[in-house]
C-alpha cells in the first residue's frame, strides 16, 4: 500500500513538472507539489527504515525512495532560489547510475507482470534522471523532450500504477 501511495504522488509530481517544463505552470507554483511529494516520499522512507519489522529489504527500499524525495525537494529549492540547476543535474547523474543495477536486478528477478512492470519503471526512471543530468548539468537543448518524457512517465510509471495499487487492482 505504501508503494501505491508514493507512486500516486510521484505520478502527480512528474505529470505536473512536465507541464511546468512546457511553460504551462509558473516556477513558484510548482513548488507545492514538489514539497508535498517530497514529504510523502520521506515519510514512507522513514516508516520503511525505522518502522516495526524494518529489515535489510525495507531499508533498501527507503534508501531508493529517498532518491525521489531528494529530487523533488531540490526542484522546489531551485524554484525558490536563484540557481542554475547544475547541482540537481549532477545529483541526477548520481541517481541514474545508482538505479542501473537496481533496474538490472529487478529485470533478472522479475516474477509475473508486477515484477516486469517494476523493472520497466526503474529503466524509465534511469533514463529520465539521465535526461535531467544532460539538461541541467550539461546544458543540452533537450528541455521539450525532457518535459514530455517527464509528463508521460508521470502517467505511465506513477499515476496509473499508483492508483491501481491503492485500489488493489495491481499486486504490490
Amino acid at each position: 500500500m505504501l508503494l501505491g501511495l508514493v507512486l500516486l504522488y510521484v505520478g502527480a509530481v512528474l505529470f505536473l513538472n512536465g507541464i511546468w517544463m512546457l511553460g504551462r505552470i509558473g516556477d513558484r507554483e510548482i513548488v507545492v507539489i514538489n514539497v508535498v511529494t517530497g514529504v510523502v516520499a520521506t515519510s514512507v522512507a522513514v516508516a520503511l527504515a525505522f518502522g516495526a519489522g524494518a529489515d535489510a529489504g525495507s531499508i533498501r527500499e527507503a534508501a531508493l525512495t529517498l532518491l525521489f524525495a531528494t529530487t523533488y525537494f531540490w526542484v522546489a529549492h531551485n524554484r525558490l532560489s536563484d540557481v542554475d540547476g547544475r547541482g540537481l543535474g549532477w545529483f541526477s547523474l548520481f541517481v541514474a547510475v545508482t538505479v542501473v543495477p537496481v533496474t538490472v536486478e529487478a529485470a533478472v528477478t522479475a516474477r509475473g507482470l508486477t515484477g516486469a512492470w517494476l523493472a520497466f519503471n526503474w529503466a524509465c526512471w534511469a533514463v529520465l534522471w539521465f535526461m535531467y543530468f544532460l539538461l541541467l548539468a550539461r546544458q543540452r537543448p533537450i528541455l521539450r523532450a525532457t518535459a514530455w518524457v517527464t509528463l508521460l512517465s508521470g502517467i505511465v510509471n506513477g499515476w496509473i500504477p499508483g492508483y491501481l495499487l491503492l485500489e488493489g487492482w495491481l499486486g504490490g
